[in-house]
């Protein structure tokens, strides 16, 4: 199916399906409330990957899909590894460049934004160990996408939360963080 060409929306959905396939088996420490909340999971994950090249979801699509035919659950193995149950996935020095990018971004924005946006400690670990579970070349890729953005003075995860209000009926981040302004008055 990779070989297809296939939109960005439609490669987003493949994805999260498989992904949601591979979620709802997990059984982590402490249940997840997506796991109880399909369509909150796919929403995340979607927002997730949205700011992403399609050379990056390909490839990522690349790896979920031998991941299957392999029978691994690479959501198994990222919660397995963020609980300590089993050690390091991937030594790749692209990671903790990939993570440090990101949580800049993050924390960025829950300044720029802190009515919306919550930042978090938890948010590093969380990537990190979802990194692992990439492929050399997806990471490439991923890597690829965090230097042009940077390079270009993008935020990734602004984007990302921008698809996600947009999804649910906000123009952006922005309209959305002055609602939410006012509601708090």
């Amino acid at each position: 199916m990779t070989e297809e060409k296939m939109d960005k929306e439609t490669l987003l959905k493949r994805i999260v399906e498989i992904e949601l396939g591979m979620f709802e088996r997990v059984r982590a420490a402490e249940p997840s409330l997506c796991q109880e909340r399909p369509e909150a999971f796919k929403a995340m994950r979607t927002m997730t990957h949205s700011a992403l090249s399609p050379e990056t979801l390909n490839s990522y699509l690349a790896d979920l899909e031998q991941a299957l035919k392999e029978g691994k659950n690479l959501m198994t193995l990222k919660y397995a590894r963020m609980e300590g149950k089993i050690g390091p996935l991937k030594e790749s020095p692209l990671i903790p460049d990939i993570v440090k990018a990101e949580q800049e971004w993050m924390t960025e924005l829950a300044r720029k934004y802190p009515h919306v946006v919550k930042g978090g400690p938890g948010f590093a670990p969380y990537l990190a160990a979802e990194l692992e579970t990439y492929s050399d070349r997806t990471l490439e890729y991923y890597f690829r996408d965090v230097r042009q953005a940077a390079a270009e003075g993008r935020n990734l995860a602004e984007e990302r939360y921008n698809y996600l209000f947009r999804r649910i009926g906000y123009g952006s981040i922005a309209e959305a963080e002055e609602k939410a302004k006012q509601l708090r008055r």
